[in-house]
């Protein structure tokens, strides 16, 4: 399965190429005249300097409207409490950062309520997907390629599994990850507690516990701690939620209706949900275009030195690409690239 490659090369005009890319790689081919066509992005945190440039999502929206689509731009709320949290704050960012080249509607509702219920395959046998993702008739993902905090790499697939899912889909698949606190490490400090935004840890009898259910294993308890005394068990586990959630996804569509567009640019070793995601660890790579997510993201890893996400992760990037082959999800782990030059 081929991956279609612009090389980054600010020599070019790289939306003339970009568009050359689209032609190449049929981006578009999954859109009929009227079709109601999800443009899945992530609008990076308020604040975030590094997410897709907007008019490249420009001219993106403009290839669907000429295909016959009615393009919307769509992202779900998050988890955490952040700019993100609600549908009204997610809005205003969007258009803060740019993003007013078509309608953005919220994936999930005002407050993540608006979701189907599907099932999958892997580690979740079922999971939470946006209603408007659900109900769309195509959908073209466009990611940007980066490190992430838990599971080394967010790029199509976790796109898919983690940006097309509400609240409850999202901390369905954190809660595969365990968390430990050593006992014998921890002082009682409460420096978990303060720094956990929803407050969740306890202080019992001088020690610190968290069994709360609302845990997202979010890594902000465990790099607070003083002692280093809270751990994560089963990291591996959200890479395997991101492709089984992404699976799922995938079902609410027919055949042949998805299509990726990948953006290795600016590419930090935290992710675009941060304010303050880092400096870029590597170069520039170029645009990818494909009709596989799993595909797209091993094509990216395969032309990097990804050790870098792993061991800022303690994860294997490839365990969600492999994963997703794996569960059914088409494509390659070492696909063919072909360069648009």
């Amino acid at each position: 399965m081929t991956v279609y490659l612009v090389p980054w090369d600010s020599g070019r005009n790289l939306m003339k190429e970009a568009n050359r890319l689209y032609d190449a790689a049929g981006t578009f081919d999954c859109v009929q005249k009227d079709d109601l066509v999800a443009v899945k992005l992530h609008v990076g945190e308020l604040g975030n300097p590094y997410y897709v440039q907007p008019f490249f999502v420009h001219d993106i929206i403009r290839r669907v409207k000429e295909a016959g689509g009615k393009p919307f731009l769509t992202d779900s709320n998050t988890y955490y409490h952040a700019q993100r949290n609600n549908a009204y704050d997610h809005m205003v960012t969007a258009l803060t950062n740019g993003f007013n080249m078509a309608p953005f509607i919220v994936a999930d509702g005002l407050r993540s309520e608006n979701y189907r219920l599907v099932k999958t395959k892997g580690i979740l046998q079922e999971i939470e997907v946006s209603g408007a993702v659900a109900e769309a008739d195509a959908m073209i993902v466009v990611s940007h390629d980066k490190g992430h905090e838990l599971s080394g790499f967010g790029g199509a697939i976790k796109n898919l599994g983690m940006g097309c899912t509400p609240r409850a889909g999202k901390l369905r698949q954190h809660r595969t990850v365990g968390l430990e606190i050593d006992e014998s490490k921890c002082i009682g400090c409460g420096k978990c507690k303060e720094i956990c935004e929803m407050s969740l840890p306890e202080i019992i009898e001088g020690k610190a516990r968290n069994t709360s259910p609302l845990c997202m294993r979010c890594p902000m308890c465990k790099h607070g701690c003083p002692m280093e005394a809270i751990s994560f068990t089963h990291q591996e586990n959200i890479c395997r939620a991101l492709a089984s959630a992404a699976y799922g996804v995938l079902s609410t569509f027919k055949a042949n209706k998805v299509s990726y567009v990948s953006f290795a640019k600016d590419i930090t070793p935290y992710c675009d949900c941060l304010p303050n995601p880092g400096e870029a660890v590597m170069k520039d790579v170029g645009i990818f275009a494909s009709n596989s997510p799993v595909s797209i993201d091993a094509a990216f890893l395969g032309m990097i030195d990804y050790k870098v996400f792993n061991d800022a992760s303690h994860v294997d990037c490839m365990l969600q690409v492999q994963e997703a082959k794996d569960l059914g999800i088409k494509g390659e782990v070492k696909p063919k690239i072909t360069k648009i030059s």
